[in-house]
Order: structure tokens, then C-alpha cells, then sequence
């Protein structure tokens, strides 16, 4: 079973002006499908060839886990986003929000600081631990909240270069601040209610 590049939930120009429609075409036809391609060079002829993206997350090292857990956080994180996104979380999300950070104001602020501070390529997300508790967490290069136990992703944001430098340049905070524009709080809510 090959793994295959998803279609993206919405047109290549869709994001636009918060992500550009070049920048989509490399990071999700190009970077993206990379990490597609070498993945199922690795698995090729192995008894992963069998195994879903989310068990090879969960036994793989290495080359293959970098592979496979890029191939998953890209695909989580173009769900995170939506041309119809913005505003501000409602319901039981908002919520858990407000209760943890005080306001979704304060949320946003505490999860730009952390994505700003991440050093490096990687991802900051939103998560929810195993007793339903809120969290900001930062990981490196293809790092995953799935490989660790217990933490359930809500959303991510992509703070490797190649997600905001067309559009930004070196500015990271710049891309923060307007990726909340198009952040898809309806999907973080189906995550927080799973």
C-alpha cells in the first residue's frame, strides 16, 4: 500500500493574502509530496509497507519516523486552516481555552511566544492531555504529539521556514500574527471533542 498525497481541503490560492498560492505550490506540492515520496522508498518491500502513517509514528526512529511524522503533521496542519477560519473558538474549546489562558487574547499571545521561541525548524501546537487539560507544546524538526502518549493534537501551526518564507521572509512573528486569520476552529473543536 503506497501512501499517497491528500488533496488539500481547499484551492491552492484559497489562504491567500495570509499564505500565497506559491507558497502552497512548494510546501504542499513539493516539500509535502517529498516527504510522501521518500516514505514509501523506505517502506517499500518492509512489513511497514502494511502498517498505517499513525503505527509507523508509533514504532519507527530514525529516517523513517522523520519521514512518516512529516508526512502527518503536514497533513494535520493543512486541516488547520481554513479560507473560511478566523475569529475565535466557541463552545466547549473556547471554554477550556478561557479557563486555562484567561482569554483567547491571552491564548494567542502565550501560543505566538512559544511558536516565536521555537528555535529551529518544527511545529507548536495546541493540545489536550490524558486528564483533558490544555497545553502549548513545541517540538523539533518532525517530532510529533502523537508519538507521545496521552496528548491529543487540537491544531498546529508550521514554523519551519519553508511554510511562511515566500510570503514572509525571515519575519516569523509577522506569519504568526496573521495565521490566525485562517486558523479552522471548527476543526481544533472536532479535535478537542474526540
Amino acid at each position: 500500500m503506497a501512501f499517497e498525497l491528500p488533496a488539500l481541503p481547499y484551492e491552492k490560492n484559497a489562504l491567500e493574502p495570509t499564505i500565497s498560492a506559491e507558497t502552497l505550490e512548494y510546501h504542499y506540492g513539493k516539500h509535502h509530496q517529498a516527504y510522501i515520496t521518500k516514505l514509501n522508498s523506505l517502506v517499500e518491500g518492509t512489513a511497514d509497507a502494511e502498517k498505517s502513517l499513525e503505527e509507523i509514528i508509533q514504532s519507527a526512529k530514525g529516517g523513517l519516523f522523520n519521514q512518516a511524522a512529516q508526512v502527518w503533521n503536514h497533513t494535520f496542519y493543512w486541516h488547520c486552516l481554513s479560507p473560511n477560519g478566523g475569529g475565535e473558538p466557541t463552545g466547549p474549546l473556547a471554554d477550556a481555552i478561557v479557563a486555562k489562558w484567561g482569554s483567547v487574547a491571552d491564548f494567542k499571545e502565550a501560543f505566538n511566544a512559544s511558536a516565536t521561541g521555537n528555535f529551529g525548524s518544527g511545529w507548536t501546537w495546541l493540545v489536550k492531555n490524558a486528564q483533558g487539560e490544555l497545553d502549548i507544546v513545541n517540538t523539533d524538526d518532525a517530532d510529533t504529539p502523537i508519538a507521545t502518549a496521552g496528548l491529543t493534537p487540537l491544531l498546529t501551526v508550521d514554523v519551519w521556514e519553508h511554510a511562511y518564507y515566500v510570503d514572509y521572509r525571515n519575519a516569523r512573528p509577522k506569519y504568526l500574527e496573521s495565521i490566525w486569520n485562517i486558523i479552522n476552529w471548527d476543526f481544533a473543536a472536532q479535535n478537542f471533542a474526540a
